[in-house]
């Protein structure tokens, strides 16, 4: 059994993937193109920073935040990001709304964490109103696209399991556009998200990377020899520009739909 996979910790999860996903999340809304003034659910809200994105980018007249972990949701709250964004712990299958709540519902990174997806979507549409968006974006683990995707690879090749997202299965597309044809969402739409981030050398790189859940309870595990080990076939997988500078790329799947009218 692989080890489960905890975020309790909002800065560590904000330096690395929460960068992450503002980074495919700019993709992910400029192809969504929401007019302003919507009503947005952000189901797995985190450290908000995705939320934050919405605020920036979106000109919401309501975004509310949910999230497990109540340690995330402090870090989320304490970011300035308007009196219009509430943030409240609460269960992505078991919504605290009524039907036709939003005008928009979001899963940024979340939906391979749901234990039921089926059911996390029709929540999802279940809180929309009708003609309304449920969309989400995920890693393609099915296709190597995490953006850790080599250091779980040198990890498996050292006898090691990194953790995982439990719906890892569900991360490709068409996994991900049966699951919102299911739902009864109409005009179904799914898009590539491929993006890359800069790093200042491989220090930083390695440094913001095993502050991820996926690999820093795995790293934490090991013997001293093979965590360093680990960091030397890392570093030799990774190729630096002349100023020293790491670029890394990653891949993710985008999918909408729309609330039947």
């Amino acid at each position: 059994m692989q080890p489960e996979i905890r975020y309790d910790d909002g800065a560590a999860y904000e330096r690395m993937m929460g960068a992450w996903s503002r980074i495919a999340g700019e993709i992910f809304l400029d192809w969504l193109a929401p007019p302003p003034g919507l009503r947005w659910i952000d189901i797995g809200c985190g450290s908000g920073a995705f939320t934050e994105l919405l605020m920036e980018r979106c000109a919401p007249a309501e975004v509310y935040g949910i999230d497990p972990s109540e340690a995330q949701l402090a870090f989320a709250r304490a970011r300035s990001v308007g009196a219009i964004v509430k943030f409240d712990r609460s269960d992505a299958l078991a919504l605290p709304f009524g039907a036709d709540s939003f005008d928009a519902a979001v899963m940024a990174l979340v939906i391979f964490f749901v234990p039921d997806p089926p059911k996390g979507v029709a929540e999802m549409a279940r809180v929309v109103r009708p003609g309304g968006t449920v969309a989400a974006y995920v890693w393609d683990m099915i296709g190597g696209g995490h953006p850790l995707e080599l250091m779980h690879a040198e990890m498996h090749a050292m006898g090691f399991t990194a953790a995982r997202p439990p719906r890892s299965d569900i991360s490709d597309v068409e996994s991900l556009r049966r699951l919102w044809m299911d739902a009864g969402l109409d005009a179904v739409d799914v898009r590539e998200i491929t993006v890359q981030r800069t790093f200042e050398d491989f220090e930083d790189f390695w440094t913001t990377s095993i502050m991820a859940a996926t690999v820093s309870q795995t790293i934490a595990a090991m013997a001293p020899g093979d965590a360093e080990l680990l960091k030397m076939r890392v570093r030799a997988r990774l190729r630096a520009e002349a100023a020293g500078r790491i670029t890394h790329g990653a891949r993710a799947n985008g999918i909408r739909g729309r609330v039947p009218k």
